[in-house]
């Protein structure tokens, strides 16, 4: 068992609705908070949920700066000049190198939306939709390891077989409340300890991007609702193809079983609401909220979804036949045809 000592100096780092709930909290908690390091708006393009910290630190009066990087010179240069003993760094993906690890006299405190051990890794509350997995608001102190450090606090949140990414994200805001209304006093009291992880229960998560959202028609109806539920907002988006256009899907609704079709093929269209009813390689499921990128005409009854691999290669190749029989009989050339290659 780890005892934490009471900080008298504490930064926060971060960049994402976790990293400004536990600011908040410290806040809120009176925490001796002497500056705040935000993930500067030019390189969030590719966060998901992306909060800027500046306006809460400006509000209570506390130093802020911006980085691009953790590794850059002047992150290490500016924990050295506001000296902490403790550092919060939460909701960030970028990895804490041994040089800062070095820097707070207590460590880094880190936060995980998943009941560690299990879980551990990127993307966590994609793969807590995707899995159906346990969520839990835990605090723990960083190591050289992947979310292995001994743990703080962890809050128990319930999760629901139906969640998405957006409700979960609401419940492990409010798990984040709980938590550290719970445990900041003790740690303000000098009464903090934490636990080591069981390494024998240990399970991984690898990084998900935007491209791991496409819809494959021929997976279950109750896959592609995982999928969908698990890839909607904060995150991009799932999403399929159209005639050329982009389908980016955020709501799904499992279907009776009264319709059959081919898989990807539009069946129905419900007028309340604009719904389409489209088969997957079991039952058929409703796109509720759905849009085409860019913008054009709704999807028709009988459009077909996604591309179909060998009839795109073989048009393609038809294509590049017909260009090359052109070029050669403008200027002959000896080259072969990239069609028989």
């Amino acid at each position: 068992m780890t005892i934490v000592p009471t900080p008298a100096r504490i930064v926060v780092i971060g960049s994402v609705f976790s990293s400004q709930r536990t600011l908040d909290g410290l806040l809120r908690h009176r925490a001796p908070v002497v500056g705040v390091l935000g993930l500067d708006p030019a390189a969030s393009s590719g966060v998901s949920g992306y909060r800027d910290l500046g306006p809460v630190a400006a509000a209570a009066g506390i130093d802020h700066r911006t980085f691009r990087r953790l590794s850059e010179p002047d992150v290490a240069q500016q924990l050295r000049t506001w000296a902490p003993d403790l550092v919060f760094v939460v909701g960030l993906s970028q990895l804490v190198g041994d040089e800062l690890l070095s820097i707070p006299s207590n460590g880094f405190v880190g936060f995980h939306p998943t009941a560690l051990p299990e879980g551990r890794g990127r993307a966590p509350i994609a793969w807590l939709v995707l899995e159906s997995a346990r969520p839990a608001a835990t605090f723990f102190l960083l190591d050289d390891g992947v979310d292995s450090g001994p743990i703080l606090h962890q809050e128990p949140i319930d999760g629901d077989p139906h969640d998405a990414a957006s409700d979960l994200q609401h419940k492990i805001s409010a798990a984040i409340d709980r938590g550290l209304d719970a445990w900041l006093p003790r740690l303000m009291a000098g009464e903090a300890s934490a636990r080591a992880q069981d390494e024998t229960a240990a399970t991984y998560r690898g990084r998900r991007a935007e491209r791991d959202g496409r819809i494959d028609w021929a997976a279950p109806a109750e896959q592609i609702d995982r999928l969908v539920r698990a890839s909607s907002h904060p995150h991009p988006g799932a999403y399929t193809y159209a005639d050329g256009a982009r389908v980016r899907v955020w709501t799904t609704e499992l279907a009776d079983g009264r319709h059959r079709g081919v898989p990807g093929r539009v069946l129905a269209r419900r007028p309340v609401d604009g719904a389409v009813l489209v088969q997957a390689g079991d039952d058929p499921i409703w796109l509720v909220d759905h849009q085409l990128e860019p913008p054009g005409d709704e999807l028709r009854i009988g459009a077909a979804l996604g591309y179909r691999a060998d009839d795109e290669i073989h048009e393609l190749r038809q294509r590049v036949a017909a260009l090359e029989a052109r070029l050669d009989a403008v200027e002959p050339s000896p080259r072969s045809s990239a069609v028989d290659r």
